[in-house]
Parts: C-alpha cells; sequence; structure tokens
C-alpha cells in the first residue's frame, strides 16, 4: 500500500472520529436540556424549626458575594398574639408566573428550562422595573455592580450536586430543598404535610412551600 492510500485512510478514519465526537456531544447537550425541562426546584420550610440564628443570611452573603446592607435572602421577625414570637426566612419564590420577567427592556431576566428565575449580569443595564415589578421585595440593585441582584437557589452550587448555601448551613433542617418532580424528601414534605405560599392571591405560583405559615407574612 503506497503512502497516499494510507494518507486518505488516515484522513477518512479521522472524519469518522470527529463525527462521532460531535454526534456524542450534541446528544449530550440534548439529554442536559431534557433533564433540565424535567426538573422543577422549590423548597420546603419548616417555619416552626427556625429560631432566627441568621446562619442561613450569613451563609448566603458569603457565598454569593451580596454587598452589605443588602439581602438575598431574610428571615423575618414576627410577634404573634400571647408574645409568641416567629421567625420566617424568606427569598426569591423563582415562581412559576414571575412578574419579574415581562417589565424586562433588555430580557436580562428569564425563567430557564428548569424553572429558575434568573437574572443575566452581562445583560442587565440596572433599570430596576424588574425590581419594581417583584411584589415580594425579593429583588435589589447592587450597589456595586449597578444590576439587579436575587436570590438564584445557589445554580452554581445545585448543578454541582451541592446543596444551596442557606440549606446546607441550617442547623435545624428547616429548609429542604430539591427537585419538586422527584419523588425525593422535598416533594414528600410538601404532599404528606399541609403547606401554603406567600400572597397566594398574587397568582405568581411560588416554589417555596411553607409548613406553619404566618398569614401576615
Amino acid at each position: 500500500m503506497n503512502d497516499k492510500k494510507v494518507t486518505l485512510k488516515r484522513r477518512g478514519f479521522l472524519k469518522a472520529a470527529g463525527a462521532t465526537v460531535a454526534t456524542v456531544a450534541l446528544m449530550s447537550k440534548t439529554s442536559e436540556a431534557s433533564n433540565e425541562k424535567n426538573k422543577k426546584f422549590g423548597f420546603y420550610i419548616d417555619v416552626d424549626k427556625c429560631y432566627g440564628c441568621m446562619s442561613c443570611v450569613v451563609a448566603c452573603a458569603e457565598e454569593n458575594h451580596v454587598p452589605l446592607n443588602s439581602f438575598r435572602t431574610k428571615v423575618r421577625r414576627q410577634v404573634e398574639d400571647k408574645g409568641k414570637v416567629i421567625f420566617v426566612p424568606i427569598q426569591c419564590n423563582h415562581c412559576e408566573n414571575p412578574p419579574c420577567v415581562k417589565p424586562c427592556p433588555v430580557n436580562a431576566t428569564y425563567k430557564g428550562p428548569d424553572g429558575l428565575v434568573v437574572i443575566d449580569d452581562n445583560v442587565c443595564i440596572g433599570c430596576g422595573k424588574c425590581v419594581k415589578a417583584c411584589p415580594y421585595n425579593a429583588r435589589f440593585l447592587d450597589p456595586i455592580r449597578g444590576i439587579a441582584n436575587k436570590c438564584s437557589f445557589c445554580d452554581h452550587r445545585i448543578y454541582s450536586g451541592k446543596l444551596p448555601a442557606c440549606v446546607e448551613a441550617c442547623p435545624t433542617t428547616a429548609k429542604i430543598f430539591g427537585d419538586l418532580n422527584a419523588d425525593g424528601e422535598v416533594s414528600k414534605s410538601i404532599k404528606a404535610i399541609k403547606t401554603s405560599v406567600r400572597n397566594p392571591e398574587f397568582k405568581t405560583k411560588p416554589k417555596i412551600f411553607f409548613k406553619s405559615l404566618p398569614k401576615k407574612i
């Protein structure tokens, strides 16, 4: 066999190998997109277990480099009848019908295939329209970067197989996070125990479900 024939055979092999790799990569990306569409992330929060230690707030600030006097997650303190004190962790609800998406003039805020409502930092112009549109006051304008900011469910962590920082830091396991479509702890807790969402009258369909949520929150 002469050198020319050997060269042609090698080229054919490399071309076929390259096509195979490209096909596998495409199938992998398609599979990932399909998996994301099947996911629906959410929280189950047991208010009875929260005692206001603020570990979740501190962990969130450290993990996401939240500026001073700004918050992605908060713990609201409320005094009920007979002096009973209740603490309620609150954050972005990643609503099924997010009212913050439509007002954005540059589509920086959008709902991903996994249901997470996210902000593209490279596109946001800091107009603040999404901040005003959120009925839960869960968004703020970052005073350092000049763009919108909020809880992201620590998306950079959950797709690396980790829990959101606030969940990992909670000493009483008041917060449970997971895929609402999967047969996991979060979905089982929601099905087994009576829960409620914040301001259902807004019809935003929040994906954070509370046990023992006070009506005034």
